[in-house]
C-alpha cells in the first residue's frame, strides 16, 4: 500500500491550463498512479489539506469538492483514513459547514461536545441538529 501526499492527489485533480513541463509531468505521473490499480491510502490530514489547497488555490467550489470526496470515498483501491468520519464531514461540509469544523466533530463523535469561540459554527451546528453538541468554552 502508497499512502499518498496532498500534492499528488491535487496535482491528479485540479486542472492547470497554464502549466509548465514540470508539472504536466507531475499530473501525469499522479494519475497513472491513482488508476493503476496500487493500493492506496489517504490520511485523514491529507483529506483536510486537500480540501484546504482546492478551494483556496484552485477556486473549486465547496460542492465540487464535497463531490470530488464522495467520489474518492467510493474507489476500491484507496482507504481514506477514517472514512466514517470523512463522509460525515463530508455531510457537514454540504450542509454549509466549514470542512476543518465539520471533520472536528466528526472526530470528536466519542465526546458530549466540542468547545470553540466560533460563534458561527456554534450556530450553524445548533441549527442543522449536529453532535456531539458545539458549545463555547464556560469560562
Amino acid at each position: 500500500m502508497i499512502a499518498l501526499d496532498t500534492n499528488v492527489l491535487a496535482r491528479a485533480i485540479a486542472a492547470e491550463l497554464d502549466a509548465d513541463s514540470a508539472t504536466r509531468a507531475q499530473q501525469h505521473d499522479a494519475r497513472a498512479l491513482l488508476t493503476s490499480g496500487v493500493d492506496l491510502f489517504v490520511p485523514v490530514t491529507v483529506v483536510q489539506e486537500l480540501e484546504w489547497v482546492l478551494r483556496s488555490v484552485y477556486a473549486m467550489l465547496p460542492a465540487d469538492i464535497a463531490d470530488l470526496f464522495d467520489d474518492l470515498l467510493a474507489v476500491e483501491n484507496i482507504t481514506v483514513d477514517r472514512a466514517v468520519a470523512v463522509a460525515q464531514a463530508n455531510d457537514g461540509y454540504r450542509r454549509g459547514l466549514d470542512f476543518s469544523d465539520a471533520l472536528h466533530l466528526a472526530l470528536a463523535n466519542v465526546c458530549e461536545s466540542l468547545a470553540t469561540f466560533d460563534t458561527g459554527f456554534v450556530k450553524k451546528s445548533r441549527r442543522l441538529g449536529l453532535r456531539p453538541a458545539v458549545t463555547a468554552p464556560l469560562g
